[in-house]
């Protein structure tokens, strides 16, 4: 698993963490910011999985 794919799911994690406290809290910036580190997290890993098939691609070649 390429080390995008791990960090994308961590950006994933503490991007509904923000979003959900700052629910709680009424704060929409923090909601906000937890939208962008959620958004961050999944074309991160995209990219890693991306990078996963074109490395197992040249592995079978």
């Amino acid at each position: 698993m390429d080390k995008d794919r791990l960090a994308g799911i961590a950006n994933q994690a503490k991007g509904s963490i923000k979003q959900a406290t700052g629910k709680i809290l009424g704060d929409t910036k923090l909601q906000a910011e937890g939208a962008a580190d959620k958004a961050h997290g999944k074309l991160q890993n995209a990219v890693g999985g991306a990078k996963d098939a074109l490395r197992d691609a040249a592995d079978k070649a």
